[in-house]
């Protein structure tokens, strides 16, 4: 094996395909080798996938505890409604930063108007957790619209620097820890270095393939660097890329369903409320996920 590989990449992870009620997803993370990479730790890649009419995303009213989620898409549109009042339409290159902190709900499903039509839809929903002094946090929800989410070029790459610092520019969405998330395009025959600047990284291949510290990689797959290591990234075809990672979280989370927390009875705690009905609903909405069985 190229030794450049051994230096850089620590895990190739080839995402398992989920089925979220007739709406199917690639999951690379939670990973069973690996859970977390920076503070990421819930990454699905959703589509491309083409609606016929009367037919989209129903993602019923649900619960979430110790994170922040995060909705960044290609293409296509989906309607956010959550507990604390906010009903956000989310449109390409824009971001939806939810804060779950102690605890929130919401729904997420394909706008009406798209849905009689017929739509497609492409894009990355993903989960930080959160810094164990933000775990319990207040709820809170912040949009940035894509006009302000800081686009450049480097080298014949096209990046689009969704959260945190890299290739000159900073993002202005808040964080509570170090993260790094970027939209990188590029082009067949152009080569990147990633950002050396964040002790853990990955890299997801949305389209296209790239070859990652001279091992290639095809679309659906995520290369996870060694730590403080530099991804080398070359284009074999014209590729979408997602670069996330960031500071290594401050400890060990349980992750089970919506719920994360670095407390197993805090978990318990979140399941007992959801199903006794404790968490405070989406307004106007009475159709929701029960919790799982197991």
């Amino acid at each position: 094996m190229d030794q450049t590989v051994n230096r850089s990449v620590e895990l190739s992870i080839k995402p398992a395909t989920k089925d979220l009620g007739g709406f199917q997803v690639r999951r690379a993370l939670p990973d069973a080798r690996r859970k977390l990479v920076g503070p990421f730790i819930f990454f699905d890649h959703m589509g491309p996938t083409q609606f016929a009419p009367g037919a989209g995303i129903d993602v019923r009213a649900h619960p979430h505890i110790g994170i922040a989620t995060i909705t960044y898409l290609f293409e296509g549109q989906i309607l956010h409604r959550d507990s604390l009042g906010y009903e956000q339409l989310i449109m390409p290159g824009a971001v939806n930063w939810m804060t779950a902190g102690r605890g929130i709900v919401h729904s997420e499903r394909t706008p009406i108007a798209l849905r009689e039509r017929g739509s497609a839809v492409h894009g990355i929903q993903s989960w930080v957790a959160l810094p164990l002094q933000d775990e319990e946090c207040d709820p809170s929800f912040e949009h940035y619209p894509a006009g302000d989410i800081p686009a450049t070029s480097v080298d014949g790459a096209d990046i689009r620097m969704v959260i945190g610092s890299g290739f000159g520019v900073t993002s202005p969405v808040r964080t509570a820890s170090e993260t790094l998330y970027a939209e990188i395009d590029l082009g067949a025959g152009v080569a990147l270095a990633a950002p050396p600047a964040y002790e853990e990284q990955a890299v997801y291949v949305a389209a296209g393939a790239v070859r990652v510290s001279g091992r290639d990689y095809a679309a659906g797959t995520m290369a996870v660097a060694h730590a403080d290591a530099t991804l080398e990234l070359f284009a074999t075809s014209d590729s979408k890329l997602m670069l996330l990672g960031g500071a290594r979280l401050d400890g060990d989370r349980t992750i089970w369903w919506n719920f994360v927390s670095s407390s197993k009875a805090r978990i318990e705690q979140a399941k007992s409320d959801w199903k006794s009905g404790r968490f405070d609903p989406v307004e106007g909405e009475s159709d929701f996920i029960p919790l799982p069985e197991s």
